[in-house]
């Protein structure tokens, strides 16, 4: 079965590091059948960035916001599997190979996510999401997946869906301003299908949420986004710090 894999970048501002995270989908072992960047109402140069690329198609969305540009993403893409990467991400030489894997091992699996590793964090930043990859996150998973069967956890960078699957729920929910939103497309879809989380199938990432926001401050706010969608099916928080700015 042959699948045909678009990847999507959303990108608002995200002038300095898109280049890294473009070359890096480049360079795959498994080489994208499309990459989109959906120059989310940037106002730096991260149109002129993704143009001067080649294989990169530029979309343009006027409209600011994360799931505006997801959803403007999903209805441009022309694959059978969609894979989101945020911009500030750094993928793995054989990353888009594995997630293809998956998918092909398991004709049931509509969608799957991993997690992040971070490149320009502390010691001690690293310790903790290492910790948390393999305590916290898998109790949480088996509570609210196996236990309750009332979602999943979902990583918002990082994920590949069949596009006739998101289809099939509607697309992204474009009422959600920020946080929560891959908590939300992540339920959503486990109600309609098999959906899985995958260690093998990491991104690097920026820690620059955690260094503008600190530690504390930005687990809170995951925790409580993440319980209030997956119990009362919307986000906590109806605004979001926009890190760039700080």
């Amino acid at each position: 079965m042959t699948l045909r894999l678009s990847v999507i970048v959303c990108a608002h501002n995200e002038a300095g590091y898109l280049a890294a995270c473009l070359h890096s989908l480049l360079a795959q072992s498994r080489t994208p059948d499309e990459i989109l960047v959906i120059n989310n109402a940037s106002t730096d140069a991260t149109c002129a960035v993704a143009a001067e690329i080649p294989h990169v198609r530029v979309v343009d969305e006027p409209r600011k916001g994360l799931v505006v540009a997801r959803e403007t993403g999903r209805r441009m893409a022309t694959g059978d599997v969609l894979v989101y990467v945020d911009a500030d991400c750094r993928a793995p030489l054989t990353w888009l190979e594995r997630v293809e894997r998956r998918f092909r091992r398991d004709p049931r699996l509509i969608a799957l996510s991993g997690p992040y590793r971070f490149y320009d964090w502390d010691w001690w930043g690293r310790l903790l999401i290492r910790a948390y990859d393999f305590t916290l996150a898998p109790a949480t998973q088996v509570l609210v997946k196996y236990i309750l069967r009332i979602g999943t956890i979902f990583y918002g960078g990082n994920f590949a869906v069949r596009a006739d699957a998101l289809r099939r729920i509607g697309g992204f929910d474009t009422s959600i301003e920020f946080h929560g939103e891959d908590t939300n497309i992540g339920r959503r879809l486990f109600a309609i299908g098999r959906v899985g989380l995958f260690h093998d199938c990491y991104l690097y990432t920026s820690a620059r949420r955690y260094l503008a926001m600190g530690k504390g401050a930005v687990f809170r706010l995951y925790v409580r986004n993440f319980t209030s969608e997956i119990l009362h099916h919307r986000p906590k928080d109806t605004t979001h710090l926009d890190v760039r700015e700080v």
